[in-house]
């Protein structure tokens, strides 16, 4: 599948499926690995994908991409380290720490963090210790929110949790087939 067909054909018909489904279209990706050609769209929507989301999703769009030559088709969430790519994604993290990735290094350094101050369709502004930093969106070869760990409680696995070891052995319930 050539990168022109993937923007003018495959692209918008997923874009119009996720609008019909109430997802946004993060992102269509076509990687070509080992294994085969992997084409990986991600959708997401407010309150968070689910698996039945990407599972949903997958079933109303294969049908339609079964004339495109990929090997494998992949549905999933961006994440919440989600890349900033467009306009709304730069929008939704004003304000917020941001880490930016430079493709050529600025005085010795390609990694910047900082605060979300600004963006236009040219320029990324980042507030990095009190200072304003100005850089070339082009520039940047990837544009990430900061997650902060810290910030998640711990979620309890039950009896016996703390004990297990890697390599343990852990016992599986075998769900009825229906």
């Amino acid at each position: 599948m050539a990168k022109s067909e993937l923007t003018a054909v495959v692209e918008p018909r997923c874009q119009r499926l996720a609008e019909e489904l109430g997802y946004e279209l993060v992102d269509v990706a076509l990687d070509k690995e080992d294994s085969g050609k992997y084409l990986r769209l991600y959708i997401d929507k407010p309150e968070g994908i689910t698996l039945d989301d990407c599972e949903r999703y997958h079933r109303a769009i294969q049908p339609q991409l079964e004339s495109y030559d990929y090997d494998f088709l992949e549905v999933s969430s961006p994440g919440v380290d989600r890349p900033l790519k467009k306009d709304r994604d730069f929008e939704r993290a004003l304000g917020l720490e941001v880490e930016l990735h430079l493709f050529k290094a600025i005085e010795g350094q390609k990694v910047f963090t900082g605060e979300l101050a600004g963006y236009d369709k040219d320029e990324v502004v980042l507030l990095i210790a009190g200072e304003e930093k100005r850089f070339g969106r082009r520039a940047a070869s990837l544009i990430k929110p900061v997650v902060d760990l810290d910030g998640i409680q711990d979620v309890d696995l039950g009896e016996g949790a703390d004990e297990m070891n890697v390599g343990d052995e852990i016992e599986v319930e075998e769900v009825p087939e229906e």
